[in-house]
This record gives C-alpha cells, structure tokens and sequence, in this order.
C-alpha cells in the first residue's frame, strides 16, 4: 500500500445530517476486503435516565484535531480512515459520529475503527449536553 492510500480521506465537523455512505465512499477502494463503519446514534437512556435530545459543541480548532487524529492513525496503521462528528442538536435515533476504516482484512480494520472512535472521544474537544426527559441536562464530553 502506497503512503497516498493510508491517508485521511475524510475528517469534518458538521451542522448537519451524517451521511454514512458519504464516509464508506471515502475509505473504499480495490485494496481493501474489510470496510469497518462505526455509527454513533443518539439512544433514549444513560445512566438509567430517559434521555429526550442531545446538543453537541465543539471548540473552534475541533476539525483540526479531529484531523490530526484521523491522521496519526492513519500512518500508524498504513490505512485510510474517515470521521464526521455532528454538533448541534440532535434528536433520539439522528447519528452523532460515523467513522470508517478500511484494511485488507477484517480484524485490522475493526481493531483501527474502535482505536479512531475511541481517540476522537478522549481527544478532539466536542462536548455533549445531554437532555433529560424530567426536564434536567448535563454536559459531559463526547461520543
């Protein structure tokens, strides 16, 4: 695989819907079996609460470190990857987060994805508020 192929294809910060075939379309190619694409929903509960919405912020530089992120991954694994993260409000079921990676075989793909998601959570600086169905909220860090 050439250093053009284990790139960023994809990392952006977004006001509006996800679109996950937009975030497949940009990891795969004729190199790859396995196309792992991880989408992150808004669920109904956390911490046995019912949860009714949520809104998500992000720091002005967001994009940039979601970028770096995506590409420090990319270059340790050799793979391309993508990410959107969603800011704003979101509703029950809408996708906050879609991550792609593509590999030639399924378990270094899977392994990449969850390492993305999991580092964009712990490192790009978007902030989620939840909303509670009894009318309270909190703030907690993203994904």
């Amino acid at each position: 695989m050439t250093t053009a192929e284990a790139t960023v294809r994809l990392a952006r910060i977004s006001d509006r819907p996800l679109d996950p075939a937009e975030v497949d379309a940009a990891v795969t190619g004729p190199h790859y079996g396995a196309v792992v694409l991880f989408t992150g929903k808004v669920r109904d509960h956390d911490g046995g609460q019912a949860v009714s919405a949520l809104e998500y912020s992000a720091h002005p530089q967001a994009e940039r470190f979601l970028r770096t992120v995506c590409a420090e991954l990319a270059a340790s694994r050799g793979l391309p990857v993508a990410a959107v993260h969603r800011v704003g409000e979101l509703a029950i079921g809408d996708l906050a987060i879609v991550v792609a990676v593509a590999a030639a075989h399924r378990a270094e793909a899977f392994a990449a994805c969850a390492e993305l998601v999991d580092r964009i959570k712990h490192e790009v600086p978007i902030w989620k508020r939840q909303l509670f169905a009894d009318g309270l909220s909190e703030w907690v860090n993203a994904c």
